[in-house]
């Protein structure tokens, strides 16, 4: 049975790694395949065959239900109810419409809206809009969120940003989003947000600070997933119960197994209600429910049935949920945990199970963080310790309580206030200890270097004692320091980076690093932090020698006070260094200086004449064995006519398209002069300026140049020196994107 429900579950899973989605009669071949097998009793490939085709039709219909090509960029009036609970912050807004109806047209089922400067929105309203709709489309790195798997797997079929609207019905039984606003105007001495994430499983208004602390010590799981905070409510309650019945307090007539198991389940049923039933409350209910069944009943059957029945459950309900990282996470930490303790002989004293099993559980949690490319929490076991019974025992409970007890004056705010003061204790003691040590974002593995890295957590797991149990080591180590994987002398690899309407580039030689602008900086976005870091790391990039920035504007340098604060960098230069942040310490842009590092010259220009910022642009000419790349900034035809008569040798291969493909800029003159090969174009998909020109990229075509679109293709790969040309990292097939 066991190895039935694990082929069940694989089958399921394999629609994560899938690059395209077989159509409709690869689909029925599978379909009458895995009833074939079926009807020859050959259960378990029948049930991997099956459980394929079952995740590939749910993953076709999610696809069917997004925004068609027709109406990506269009304007149209909808109507449509506002649910979950809608962000709030500042000038601007974020929620979700459901059920959008429009007279014309046919629209997804679910829309993620956005509103700048508009009036404050609240969950169950409807409301008559006209929304600017986009099929649901991200940034697409090497390293960093899959926004369009994200929203697949949320439901989402379109998003959006409201031009105007009106509200048709005001809010009918909205009883979460009146108590949320409720919490956050309590008094908690600035845990406010962190008290609401708790009660209601919303951290939208959690300081960025505290998101930092929460990252850093690898304890964002007890206060924004509301999946723990089920289960640590359930485990308090069966305990309460437990210990009840072995004081003798607990009612004789009542057997305490299965009320114990009952009143669990149903708190943590009622908790999830609150929480507002989403996907991840949904799975740990089933989790818990199964798990309290089999305590119930079927504990003779083991403890490993109850983890894969739970993973089916959750899978056949919704396939998609595989895309997430929090779906193997979840999982993951269950089956740390069971391999752990279960098969041991004799009990471990209470302490030594609890200090065995957080320092277990992060090396468990290694493999699929890594293959995540998710940060590691040096100080997560030590947090853990401290953090998950001073969370469950006293500030989980006493927040509910608080909530509830809110219509009674004082009592629940005074009870707010002590869970304030509880998690300023809490807070301080993880900012001490992410001081200490560090979150650790551990370079991108090849495959075979994280096989055997996965090896090796497995060999740690297994009960002290067994012979090739220190061999885990030497394999688990080789995540801290795999092999080298030295660039050729006299080659840079070249990545320009999914940024949107912005700029960052990355150029690596054997053993240095310069990174070409930062991304840009919007409200409540930074893509210096969730880009550009990221990604830094990813290509294990430790200390950056250089951090050109090009010219002040947010769009090139707003990410780079994000990237001084995540890694050494030795100088930071500029085309208009004096208006860039103090903090960045930014000398002027030199314009000739010139230097090699591993066999690769690099030249910067900047025009001496500029007035504005974008001409002021500090210009890099990077060449590797006869192979040139011009990266331009903003400059404008004015500048590029001043490039070409400083006489810099200007016959390069490929030209980073300036201002983004900008009318006003790849003027004819500097296309003669250089005869690039091709364009790399840095743009924002969508963008409100029209880039790149229709004009420029005429010209581009005249010239025969290949043209590469960050927007189009994503994240942009060259090997310089090489000369094999460009490739996207949308080239790179998964099933939810479309194709480039």
């Amino acid at each position: 049975m066991r190895t039935a429900m694990l082929a069940l579950a694989v089958g399921l899973v394999t629609l994560r790694f899938l690059p395209v989605l077989p159509g409709p009669w690869a689909l029925a071949a599978l379909l009458a395949l895995g009833v074939t097998l079926l009807a020859r009793r050959w259960v378990r490939p029948a049930l991997l065959v099956l459980g394929l085709a079952w995740a590939c039709v749910q993953a076709h219909w999610a696809l069917d239900d997004r925004l068609s090509h027709s109406l990506d960029g269009q304007t149209v009036w909808l109507e449509g109810r506002v649910t979950g609970l809608p962000d709030n912050q500042g000038s601007s807004v974020r929620f979700e419409l459901a059920d959008a109806q429009s007279r014309r047209h046919d629209l997804p089922r679910q829309l993620r809206l956005s509103w700048f400067n508009g009036p404050v929105v609240n969950s169950g309203e409807r409301w008559r809009l006209a929304v600017t709709l986009k099929r649901p489309r991200g940034l697409v790195n090497p390293a960093g969120l899959d926004a369009e798997a994200w929203l697949l797997a949320r439901g989402i079929g379109a998003t959006g940003s409201v031009k105007d609207g009106q509200l048709l019905a005001p809010a009918q039984g909205a009883w979460r989003d009146a108590l949320r606003q409720r919490l956050l105007a309590v008094d908690a001495q600035g845990y406010e947000g962190v008290i609401t994430a708790l009660v209601m499983g919303d951290g939208s208004a959690i300081s960025r600070e505290q998101w930092g602390v929460l990252q850093a010590t690898g304890t964002v799981h007890l206060l924004v997933i509301s999946g723990t905070h089920i289960g640590l409510l359930a485990g308090l309650v069966y305990g309460l119960v437990v210990g009840l019945a072995r004081l003798g307090l607990w009612p004789a007539a009542l057997p305490w197994l299965p009320w114990a198991c009952g009143l669990a389940f149903c708190a943590a049923a009622g908790y999830g209600v609150l929480a507002g039933l989403q996907v991840p409350v949904q799975r740990a209910l089933i989790m818990l429910g199964l798990v309290l069944l089999w305590r119930l009943r079927f504990r003779h059957l083991g403890v490993w049935l109850p983890l894969l029945a739970a993973m089916n459950a959750v899978l056949l309900i919704d396939p998609l949920v595989s895309l997430l990282p929090g779906f193997w996470l979840s999982f993951s930490a269950v089956g740390v945990l069971m391999l752990v303790f279960s098969g041991r002989l004799g009990a471990w004293p209470w302490w030594r199970a609890w200090t065995r099993a957080q320092w277990l559980m992060a090396v468990g949690l290694l493999a699929p963080l890594l293959a995540l490319g998710m940060p590691i929490s040096l100080g997560g076991p030590l947090a853990n310790l401290v953090a998950v019974p001073w969370v469950s025992i006293a500030v989980l409970p006493a927040a509910l309580l608080g909530a509830l007890m809110l219509p009674v004056p004082w009592l629940g705010e005074g009870l707010l206030w002590t869970v304030g003061g509880l998690l300023a204790l809490l807070f301080d003691g993880l900012a001490w200890l992410a001081a200490w040590l560090p979150a650790w974002v551990p370079p991108g593995l090849p495959l075979g270097v994280w096989l055997l890295v996965s090896v090796g957590v497995l060999l740690l797991l297994l009960p002290a004692g067994l012979s090739m149990r220190p061999l885990g080591w030497p394999l688990v180590l080789l995540a801290v320091a795999p092999p080298p994987q030295l660039l050729p002398y006299g080659e840079a690899q070249v990545t320009q980076l999914d940024v949107g309407q912005g700029l960052s580039v990355l150029i690596r030689t054997r053993h240095h690093a310069l990174l070409y602008d930062a991304g840009p900086r919007t409200p409540g976005q930074d893509a210096g932090e969730r880009v550009v870091v990221p990604n830094l790391r990813d290509q294990g990039v430790r200390t950056l020698d250089l951090m050109l920035i090009s010219h002040a504007h947010m769009d090139h340098s707003g990410g780079a006070p994000a990237v001084m604060r995540s890694l050494p960098v030795t100088a930071v230069w500029s085309g208009e260094a004096e208006q860039l942040p103090a903090s960045l310490a930014a000398q002027p842009c030199e314009s000739g200086r010139s230097w090699q590092w591993d066999g690769v010259n690099f030249t910067v220009w900047r025009w001496a004449q500029a007035r504005d910022s974008n001409p002021s642009s500090c210009v890099l000419l990077v060449e590797a064995k006869g192979e040139q790349l011009l990266l331009g900034g903003d400059i404008d035809s004015a500048a590029e006519r001043a490039l070409v008569a400083s006489g810099l040798s200007l016959g390069s291969h490929w030209l980073q398209s300036p201002h983004h493909g900008s009318r006003t800029s790849s003027s004819q003159a500097l296309l003669d002069a250089m005869q690039p090969r091709g364009a790399l174009i840095s743009r924002g998909y969508g963008n409100s300026f029209g880039h790149p020109h229709g004009q420029v990229l005429d010209r581009y075509r005249a010239q025969g140049m290949e043209v590469h679109d960050n927007a189009l293709h994503g994240a942009l790969h060259l090997r310089l020196g090489r000369f094999d040309g460009v490739s996207g990292e949308r080239e790179r097939r998964r099933f939810w994107r479309d194709p480039t």
